[in-house]
């Protein structure tokens, strides 16, 4: 199927549009001193939407993504779904034999997440790897179709990951992800590791709870997993206390999104101003200490109300995955074998000690920063290339695990 040339072009019609709904905002109220406890700050969306409407250029920052980042289209076959038109990033390094890999976004990110850190990874260097970037929109995301029937689920989004590579002639490759990333890359490297997904590396390490009514010997390994809880560092400590209030006071939004993301989808594709709130509070809350800028927030944004399917598709993989057999055992299941690298950052929504993370899989590498968040290829590109590199580099853990490609 013919890969197409790609770039963002939103209609007039779409932009007047958006600015009649801005105009016809209606905030709500405010208690004294509520700050960042009840959710986004009315003072914050005041200011952004003030900017949305009277400052704010699309045409500009449309003109820059595609300058930026060369973007295509094509159909990808689905088994039980058919075919989806699907929207990527594809650039290429100088370097004939640079590395494969497939870069793959989560909620509520986008293909933007790639922009920083593809110019890092295409460069050629003699000392260091160079790769071949695909980063996709996930379907239901950005400017890619839609599913249209029930039950997409993460076996479906890693088919249609690891089609694209083949489409695009990478038969081995290797997955970079956060997020539903994360949970992405996993599914592909159980399913097409070995022949096609070569290894994967995450920002988002997670770990399955034990299942003691299957396995009693299981209830003795959690049990010593639990010991070490006495002699955790300082860091350790805090990042969990950290994972433990985000749990509390931060996790509402799962609990809507996986059970009735339609109802919440109405607000979401009627008002710009809600889905801003929605997001901007994730954006702020779950970086360590990003300095956001108001364009670049309103940019994120924006490709979320001008994407194809609309802002309320993106939610739907969070019923579909939870629906499928519960979270955790969908998502995680037997490990991979394929090599697993790890980076872990200060700021992530859910930072677990390292000697329970090595449980995830075949770990090769692992390494932890004293900064970065939960969108760790926009917060701290240098940081996360530096791992692919050293993973990937030679002398790494992970060293020549595409044939004929190096990345010297």
């Amino acid at each position: 199927m013919a890969e197409l040339p790609f770039n963002i072009s939103v209609s007039t019609e779409e932009l007047d549009s958006l600015q009649e709904r801005l105009n016809l905002t209606h905030f709500p109220d405010e208690l004294e001193n509520a700050d960042w406890a009840y959710g986004a700050p009315l003072a914050d969306i005041k200011r952004l939407v003030s900017r949305w409407k009277d400052g704010y250029d699309w045409r500009k920052h449309e003109a820059l993504l595609n300058a930026e980042l060369p973007q295509f289209t094509r159909d990808i076959r689905v088994e039980g779904f058919g075919t989806l038109n699907v929207h990527y990033v594809h650039k290429r390094s100088t370097l004939e034999g640079a590395i494969p890999l497939l870069f793959v976004h989560g909620w509520p990110g986008s293909f933007i997440e790639v922009r920083k850190i593809i110019p890092l990874l295409t460069e050629v260097h003699s000392d260091r790897p160079s790769f071949h970037v695909v980063a996709l929109s996930l379907p239901g995301y950005g400017f890619s179709e839609g599913p249209k029937k029930k039950g997409f689920q993460l076996a479906q989004y890693a088919e249609v990951c690891n089609n694209l590579m083949i489409a695009l002639g990478y038969h081995e490759y290797v997955t970079q992800g956060g997020d539903w990333g994360s949970m992405i890359t996993r599914k592909i490297a159980t399913l097409y590791g070995g022949k096609h997904s070569k290894a994967w590396h995450t920002n988002f390490p997670m770990v399955a709870p034990p299942e003691f009514s299957l396995n009693p010997l299981r209830l003795l390994s959690a049990l010593s997993m639990l010991v070490p809880l006495l002699w955790l560092s300082a860091s350790e400590k805090a990042a969990l206390a950290r994972t433990q209030e985000i749990q509390r006071t931060g996790f509402g939004y799962f609990g809507i999104q996986s059970t009735k993301p339609q109802t919440l989808g109405y607000g979401l594709a009627d008002s710009p101003v809600g889905l801003l709130a929605w997001i901007y509070e994730k954006l702020v809350a779950w970086t360590d200490k990003y300095p956001w800028d108001d364009d670049e927030v309103l940019t994120w944004i924006s490709l979320y109300w001008f994407s194809r399917a609309g802002p309320a598709a993106s939610l739907r993989i969070y019923y579909e995955v939870t629906a499928e057999k519960g979270i955790l055992p969908s998502v995680y299941g037997p490990h991979p074998t394929i090599p697993l690298g790890f980076s872990c950052f200060t700021g992530e929504l859910v930072n677990l000690p390292l000697n329970w993370v090595r449980r995830t899989g075949n770990v090769v590498f692992e390494t932890e920063h004293e900064m970065g968040g939960h969108f760790a290829a926009h917060e701290v590109p240098e940081l996360l290339v530096g791992d692919l590199r050293k993973m990937f580099g030679r002398g790494g853990p992970a060293y020549g695990v595409v044939a004929n490609s190096v990345g010297y």
